[in-house]
């Protein structure tokens, strides 16, 4: 089997050697950029199963990097950046990073959060499967295709907003705290933040609101979550 593909998006040659090593040590296959104005061409060439992207890029912001590569793929997205504050992360997170690793990093922490990745973006993932939404429902959703749609309409969502999503699915009604979403959707739960979930129902909401602009499926629950509206 081949081994899969991961794009390193990374300035600095000494942290780009130690990432490369540390995923290659793991059976990965690394490809190394220095800018990022060349990463969503490589992405058009050739198929890579994730992208580890440097925030501080020399020419174009790993920001920018990442919006670019969201309007043309899918493929999961671990940022790294030297800034941790709270801004940083949800902005990262608001463009559909699946995750994010500050400066200085344990280059195995890395090679574990890659795969954790990788495992959660492979179709027919163990684990809790969510069933169908009920008959008469605006959403279906296709668990082998991991699609989800709304109104007969495919939503074009990255991979947490599918997940959390489809989390809600389960259940309509009922009221899931911030904290059982992160749990229940997120890699490395304790690594991420309340508002994390906010911004992926943020993105979320504005997705279905392009489809039917007078319908607002998902309830805000202050001070306790979030929760599907029965009947959506």
């Amino acid at each position: 089997m081949d081994k899969p593909t991961i794009l390193v998006v990374e300035d600095e040659p000494a942290i780009a050697d130690t990432i490369q090593y540390a995923l290659e040590s793991e059976g990965f296959r690394c490809l190394r950029l220095e800018t990022g104005s060349e990463a969503v061409e490589v992405l058009d060439l050739q198929p890579v199963a994730l992208v580890v992207l440097d925030i501080g890029l020399p020419d174009v912001s790993g920001v920018e990097v990442c919006r670019r590569i969201r309007q043309r793929h899918d493929v999961p997205v671990i940022f790294l950046t030297a800034r941790g504050g709270e801004v940083d992360r949800v902005v990262g997170l608001e463009l559909g990073a699946d995750d994010y690793v500050t400066k200085p990093f344990s280059p195995r922490e890395l090679a574990a959060r890659a795969k954790a990745v990788l495992r959660r973006a492979l179709p027919g993932n163990p684990g809790e499967r969510a069933p169908r939404p009920p008959a008469g429902s605006a959403f279906a959703l296709d668990e082998e295709r991991r699609q989800i749609t709304y109104c007969g309409r495919p939503l074009e969502l990255s991979r947490y907003e599918y997940k959390l999503l489809a989390v809600l699915l389960k259940r309509p009604g009922r009221v899931y705290s911030r904290d059982e979403l992160l749990e229940l959707v997120w890699d490395s739960p304790e690594a991420s933040l309340d508002r994390t979930v906010d911004a992926h129902v943020k993105n979320l909401r504005a997705k279905l609101r392009d489809v039917r602009p007078d319908a607002d499926p998902i309830a805000t629950h202050r001070g306790m979550g979030y929760s599907l509206k029965e009947g959506s």
